[in-house]
């Protein structure tokens, strides 16, 4: 599957919904894992820029999820990429785009040491 990265230069990106695990099933609630096995989570964000506002549902491996990120917490995005996909599901074909960082970091803690200074 190809992965476009996404870029974030004139972004504004804030936690719009606190990071859980990923489910894998929902019928047995398995958490998904990455091929070397660490858990992944899914980060909702909202993603800012001049033209528009959209809230993107992110996995990221649970090692790059900062501590503390809240509702409303500014934060950077290392390695967005946009992967589409596509599957049939009792005869309903179902598309669209999955989105996948590296890391999400928290920036309140560099913005409040910014203003202390």
């Amino acid at each position: 599957m190809r992965q476009i990265p996404v870029d974030t230069t004139n972004a504004t990106v804030m936690v719009a919904k606190a990071p859980q695990p990923k489910v894998k099933d929902r019928r047995t609630g398995e958490i998904a894992l990455d091929k070397d096995g660490v858990t992944l989570m899914t980060v909702e964000v909202m993603f800012s820029t001049p033209d528009e506002v959209e809230i993107l549902k992110l996995t990221v491996p649970q090692p790059g999820v900062s501590e503390d990120l809240a509702m409303g917490t500014p934060v950077a995005l290392t390695g967005l990429v946009a992967s589409a996909w596509e599957n049939e599901f009792n005869g309903q074909k179902r598309h669209g785009i999955a989105f996948r960082a590296v890391a999400v970091t928290s920036l309140a803690a560099a913005s409040s040491a910014s203003k202390a200074a």
